[in-house]
């Protein structure tokens, strides 16, 4: 059981001074507990949060007594430094089953992927399960290596759970698959061959300057040749 230890939060205290000081301005609510905040160590809070993460049980411990069973709801963590800055905890019954996200993580070797016929696809990162809290994993490790060819694929009924654990998640849904690699062919640039335009643009000129072509003289109007004959 990870065990945090917490201050209630004194009201004018400023969040900038809290900080300063090495703590994180928290609070926890749900299961019928008063919204309450509390502050928390830092560097405690970040040892738990990278090691429980958010579908292991917590227990927030109060100086008066009557420790709250907690999970890590949400944290929100400062853009620049990405360290927390505060942290939303949500209040459970330890007798209650509870519904959460768990993360999953990929193990073994594909010897699709490795003989190079194709490459990884992980559809699901997460899948949702049911437990009591107690019972509720940090993670669930996916074995990879039954995917051997094209054809196979890994769907949630695939996952061994831990007793106690149900999938949330249809159990047709899939985890992973192997898709065929695709090669990537070259793109052939055509170069234009300057000589060819050059020769085409010197007999454009040619053609404009011949007789006949636009700008030389028109012949004479039928009429006038009429006129001239009857002098005659």
């Amino acid at each position: 059981m990870f065990v945090i230890e917490a201050t209630p939060r004194e009201k004018g205290v400023k969040i900038e001074v809290l900080r300063k000081s090495g703590k994180i301005p928290a609070v926890f609510y749900g299961a019928g507990k008063q919204s309450t905040s509390i502050a928390i160590p830092s560097p405690l809070f970040k040892k738990v949060w990278r090691e429980a993460g958010e579908s292991s049980t917590v227990k927030i411990g109060m100086p008066k007594g009557g420790d709250i069973d907690v999970l890590i709801h949400e944290v929100q963590v400062d853009p620049v430094t990405d360290e927390p800055i505060h942290v939303d905890f949500l209040a459970i019954d330890m007798r209650k089953k509870i519904k959460v996200k768990v993360p999953l993580v990929f193990e073994g070797i594909s010897n699709a992927v490795k003989s190079g016929i194709g490459n990884l696809v992980k559809v699901l990162h997460e899948i949702e399960i049911e437990a009591l809290p107690a019972d509720l994993p940090h993670n669930l490790p996916v074995d990879i290596s039954k995917l051997e060819t094209l054809d196979n694929n890994i769907v949630v009924s695939d996952i061994k759970l831990p007793a106690g654990v149900a999938a949330v998640t249809s159990p047709t849904d899939v985890v992973a698959s192997v898709v065929a690699q695709v090669e990537e062919k070259e793109e052939v640039v055509v170069v234009p061959d300057l000589t060819a335009i050059e020769v085409e643009k010197k007999g454009k000129k040619e053609e404009e300057g011949a007789p006949g072509a636009e700008g030389a003289a028109a012949p004479a109007p039928a009429k006038e040749e009429k006129a001239e004959k009857e002098k005659k």
